[in-house]
């Protein structure tokens, strides 16, 4: 496969810059072998039936954009680094901009250099080592654990996607609208955006019909925006997330399959998590390691019997997933009717829900 298969052009204007409100009022686009249906999110019970069991991630985003000063000798450059993946208490892997300049033992001053009570003292960082491509740099911080935390909620910035980013400034309400209702464990630096849509009234009434829920946790990393650079997508590397999946959750996806329930995934990043969670028998097992994995066509699922995910990139691995879950010719047929249709796309898009093709 090349990666033009999954190429297609997106007008600038059908990227959202905000959510809609409320949460669950957003579109969304059914896609199954009966066809396309036009829906908003708050009609999901509809497609849902008693013992089926809806699979979210609960992990929550950290303010992971920071802003500082590099100092080397008598020479001082801002930089910006947006947090990767935490390597110990005190170490992260980060994407630095200008990251080319910067060199092993460089000091980093993060945050505002006059706060206004600095109650968690500065928070700054050494520079320990450099990927050879310039990409990811490695941080000690000199503070760690809680304190580290602390210092970060409260001198960071919500790491808003870059094609948000690139058209206005991070605010305040990014804080509650870049945050899934259900976020309890701190660790992704990108949100699980389908999960967005949810309102305590939307779990209710899941919850009414008798639809089970389980939640997982996958830290996203800043990689998921990365765009994919080889012309053969066999030859791309998704970068390494930290997930993990308990032995109640394992075990409640098994009696769903047993008792012929379906498991619904929300967003890309639980059906990421399950997948790798599942044994060729099909059944998923307790998981709590690193995952790399990359689906496209082809891909069996083994797992996932349903998909609600936004709108994803031209050419990305988000929108190479959802071809290979609902099928290729299906997908392709359903972006050019989102887009023609007004849909909005992305973080803050609007929403589809898929059936699996096979």
């Amino acid at each position: 496969m090349k990666l033009s298969d999954f190429d297609f052009h997106l007008p600038e204007e059908r990227i959202a810059l905000r959510p809609a409100e409320p949460r669950d009022s957003a579109r969304l686009l059914v896609v199954s072998g009966q066809g396309l249906e036009d829906r908003q999110v708050h009609d999901l019970p509809e497609y849902l039936r008693a013992g089926d069991i809806v699979v979210f991630n609960d992990t929550r985003v950290i303010p992971a954009r920071l802003n500082g000063v590099r100092t080397r000798e008598d020479s001082v450059a801002r930089v910006e680094a947006t947090l990767l993946r935490r390597l110990s208490p005190s170490r992260w892997t980060a994407f630095m901009k200008p990251g080319k300049r910067l060199k092993p033992g460089d000091r980093i001053a993060f945050g505002e250099t006059q706060d206004r009570a600095c109650l968690l003292g500065a928070l700054d960082a050494t520079v320990i080592e450099k990927a050879e491509d310039g990409g990811e740099i490695t941080l000690g911080f000199d503070l760690a654990g809680p304190d580290l935390d602390a210092a970060i909620a409260e001198r960071g910035m919500m790491p808003l996607p870059p094609y948000i980013a690139a058209k206005r400034p991070e605010d305040e309400r990014d804080r509650a609208d870049y945050q899934t209702v259900y976020a309890r464990e701190d660790g992704s630096v990108a949100a699980p955006t389908a999960g967005l849509h949810f309102t305590p009234a939307l779990l209710q009434a899941l919850k009414d019909k008798g639809v089970g829920a389980a939640f997982v946790t996958l830290h996203v990393g800043a990689g998921t925006f990365l765009p994919v650079k080889t012309d053969h997508v066999s030859e791309h590397r998704m970068h390494p997330e930290y997930g993990e999946v308990s032995q109640a959750t394992a075990d409640a996806l098994n009696a769903t399959h047993a008792k012929g329930g379906r498991i619904v995934c929300v967003g890309t990043t639980s059906l990421r998590l399950v997948e790798s969670a599942t044994g060729q028998d099909g059944g998923v097992r307790p998981f709590a390691a690193e995952t790399s994995i990359f689906i496209t066509p082809g891909y069996r699922f083994r797992a996932a019997d349903a998909l609600m995910t936004n709108f994803h990139l031209p050419k990305s691995t988000l929108f190479m997933l959802v071809c290979a879950f609902a099928g290729e010719a299906a997908m392709k047929a359903a972006y050019r009717h989102a887009i023609a249709d007004g849909y909005r796309f992305y973080s803050y898009g609007d929403g589809s829900l898929l059936w699996r093709a096979a």
